[in-house]
C-alpha cells in the first residue's frame, strides 16, 4: 500500500551546496522528517538550469522509477528547465514544484536566454499540482507564468533563534564591522556596495562578505580587481563559504548588515540578521520589503549607487540611529517563523496536494 507521507526531493547538484536555497530544501527537508515524513533527496545532474540531455536524460529516468501516485516535490533550479520531462508524469504522479524565483529573472542573463527559460518554466509549471514559492513577492511574479493563486501556497524561510546575540553593543568609538552574506554573483550587487564604500573612506569600517567564490568565477576576479583598484584590501575580505558555527560568530561580531541585491526572492540572510539585532541597510526588492520595516533598516532601489551610498553614510556617522535600528530589527526577528513552524506550513502545503 502506498505511503501518503513518503517524499520525494529532486535537487540539482550538491544537496550540501551553501545558499539560501540549498538551504531552505535541507531544513524542509530535516523539518518534514520530524514531523513523520518519510523525505528521501534525488540527485540531478548540476549542469541545471541549462541541462546536458544526459541530465534530461537522467531526470526522466528517475521519474520513471518512482511508483504511481508518488509525491514529487521538485526544486525550481530544475523544474524549470525540464517542461518536456515532468509533463510527461503529469498524471502519473503527484507531482509540486518549488520555485524560490523565476529562472529568468536571474541578473546577468542575455534577452534570448532568459525568454527561453521564461516560456520554459511557465510550460513546467502547468504540469504541477501544488506550487510552494518562498515569499509571497514570488507568488505574484508567477501571476505572468498563468499560474492561479489556488494552485499556490507560501511557506516563506524559518530563522534559528538559538545563535542570536544578546545585547548587543555598538561602540560608536570602534570601526563599523559590516557583514554581508551571499553568494558572489552578479545578482547580489558585491561590486555596488563596494563602489558606494569606496566614497566613506573618511569613516571607519570594514567588510566582511562571507558566500562561496566558486559559482561565478568572472564575476569574483572582477570584484577583487576592484577591490584592488580603489584600494580597499585592508578594510574588505572575501571569506568564501563558512561552516555554521563560524558564520554565526560572524553574525555576532558584526554591528550593521548590508546587501545590495539587484533581485532576491526572499532574503534568507537578511532574516537572520534581523533575528541578530542587525540593523539593515539593503534593497527594495522580493520580500526584502516586507521583511525590514523602517525602523529596522533603510532600503534603496536595486542599482541605486548613490542611494546606497547615503544610506550607509548615515547609519555610519549616527550612532543614535544604529541603536533605534538595531532595536526594531531586534523586534522584527522575535516575530519571524523558526524552522519548525516553516516546516510545518510545508507538510501542511503537501497534505494539500495528497487530496
Amino acid at each position: 500500500m502506498f505511503d501518503e507521507r513518503t517524499l520525494t526531493l529532486l535537487l540539482p547538484g550538491d544537496p550540501l551546496t551553501a545558499t539560501g536555497g540549498y538551504e531552505y530544501d535541507r531544513r524542509m527537508l530535516a523539518g518534514l522528517r520530524q514531523l513523520g515524513w518519510s523525505a528521501q533527496v534525488g540527485a540531478l545532474d548540476s549542469s541545471f538550469p541549462i541541462p546536458t540531455p544526459a541530465a534530461l536524460a537522467d531526470a526522466q529516468r528517475q521519474l520513471s522509477a518512482l511508483p504511481a501516485q508518488s509525491l514529487v516535490l521538485i526544486d525550481g533550479l530544475a523544474l524549470g528547465a525540464m517542461p518536456d520531462v515532468v509533463h510527461a508524469h503529469k498524471d502519473r504522479l503527484r507531482m509540486v514544484g518549488l520555485v524560490h524565483h523565476p529562472l529568468a529573472a536571474e541578473t546577468g542573463l542575455p534577452p534570448d536566454l532568459a525568454r527561453e527559460l521564461f516560456i520554459s518554466e511557465r510550460r513546467a509549471l502547468q504540469s504541477m499540482r501544488l506550487i510552494v514559492v518562498t515569499s509571497q513577492r514570488t507568488r505574484n511574479a508567477l501571476a505572468d507564468y498563468d499560474v492561479a493563486a489556488d494552485r499556490m501556497v507560501v511557506v516563506e524561510p524559518g530563522v534559528d533563534r538559538a545563535h542570536a546575540a544578546d545585547g548587543r553593543v555598538d561602540d560608536a568609538a570602534a570601526s563599523m564591522r559590516m557583514l554581508c552574506v551571499a553568494t558572489i554573483t552578479e545578482r547580489k550587487g558585491h561590486d555596488l556596495l563596494i563602489d558606494a564604500l569606496s566614497e566613506l573612506r573618511d569613516q571607519s569600517w570594514t567588510l566582511t562578505c562571507v558566500g562561496s567564490v566558486d559559482r561565478s568565477p568572472a564575476i569574483v576576479r572582477a570584484l577583487k580587481m576592484q577591490i584592488q583598484t580603489l584600494g580597499l584590501q585592508d578594510r574588505v575580505v572575501l571569506t568564501g563559504e563558512l561552516d555554521e558555527a563560524t558564520l554565526q560568530r560572524q553574525f555576532r561580531a558584526a554591528n550593521l548588515f548590508v546587501l545590495a541585491t539587484r533581485y532576491e526572492g526572499y532574503g534568507m540572510a537578511v532574516a537572520q540578521a534581523l533575528v541578530h539585532g542587525l540593523p539593515i541597510i539593503s534593497t527594495r526588492t522580493g520580500a526584502i520589503e516586507e521583511l525590514v520595516p523602517p525602523e529596522a533598516g533603510m532600503l534603496v532601489e536595486p542599482g541605486d549607487r548613490a542611494g546606497l551610498r547615503a544610506a550607509l553614510s548615515r547609519v555610519l556617522v549616527d550612532a543614535d540611529l544604529r541603536r533605534r535600528l538595531a532595536d526594531g530589527a531586534r523586534r522584527r526577528g522575535t516575530r519571524l517563523p523558526d524552522w519548525r513552524v516553516a516546516a510545518e506550513r510545508m507538510s501542511e502545503g503537501l497534505a494539500g496536494a495528497l487530496r
